[in-house]
């Protein structure tokens, strides 16, 4: 808005007037020359005491300090986290309530947040900050096809998935094995023998953690 502040002095001859703002104990800005001081857009930035001296020929005195209190609306927000980039499950502290806690942060909180700022004169949102909550593989689920069974000499794919952030890298191991048989989420077995009957674990695993589960695969001879 436009704002006026006047000085005005009784002398003889008339006074001259000069603009104060303080402008940090003990100095002061001096701001123009004139009986007004006119802001033609106030900004908050005008906030502060403000003095006028009236001065002629024959002496000068300077006024008492007037506040000048702008109110506004909130400016934008921002937002941050208090934790790294990579958020483990942990317990965050407790503090001033404008601080939004995560007080036993889970997979479900990633996402993106926001704040709303608002007072008498306005609101605004903040700009949005993407929380990535990283966790350990959750128990694979492991699955066969085709389901039916599984005749020697045909293919079959063994798949594996996990919930895991960051995305799980994939092992799969067959039973008193020491050494993988494939990586990735489908292992496919292109001509199936008898010999490869047996129990199939896959490993979901990524820096979090790992996780693993099994299945049986039985494989019936073929008719002649």
């Amino acid at each position: 808005s436009s704002v006026t502040l006047t000085c005005s002095s009784d002398a003889n001859p008339a006074a001259n007037y000069t603009w104060y703002k303080e402008n940090g104990n003990p100095d002061l800005q001096r701001l123009s020359e004139g009986q007004q001081l006119v802001f033609s857009s106030v900004q908050s930035s005008d906030s502060g005491q403000y003095s006028c001296t009236a001065e002629n020929k024959l002496g000068r005195m300077t006024s008492n300090n007037f506040s000048v209190n702008v109110m506004y609306g909130p400016k934008r927000p921002s937002v941050s986290v208090s934790a790294s980039a990579e958020i483990e499950n942990q317990t965050l502290p407790h503090g001033q309530q404008d601080i939004y806690h995560f007080t036993s942060i889970s997979s479900e909180d990633r996402g993106n947040y926001y704040c709303k700022s608002e007072n008498q004169h306005g609101h605004i949102n903040s700009t949005s900050l993407f929380i990535d909550v990283q966790y350990g593989p959750k128990r694979p689920s492991v699955s066969v096809s085709p389901s039916a069974e599984i005749v020697e000499g045909s293919s079959v794919n063994l798949t594996c998935s996990s919930d895991a952030n960051p995305a799980a890298n994939y092992t799969w191991y067959k039973e008193n094995e020491d050494s993988p048989k494939a990586s990735g989420q489908i292992f496919t077995i292109t001509d199936v023998r008898p010999e490869h009957s047996g129990d199939y674990s896959c490993e979901a695993q990524n820096r979090r953690g790992r996780q693993s589960s099994t299945l049986h695969l039985t494989v019936v001879a073929g008719t002649l």
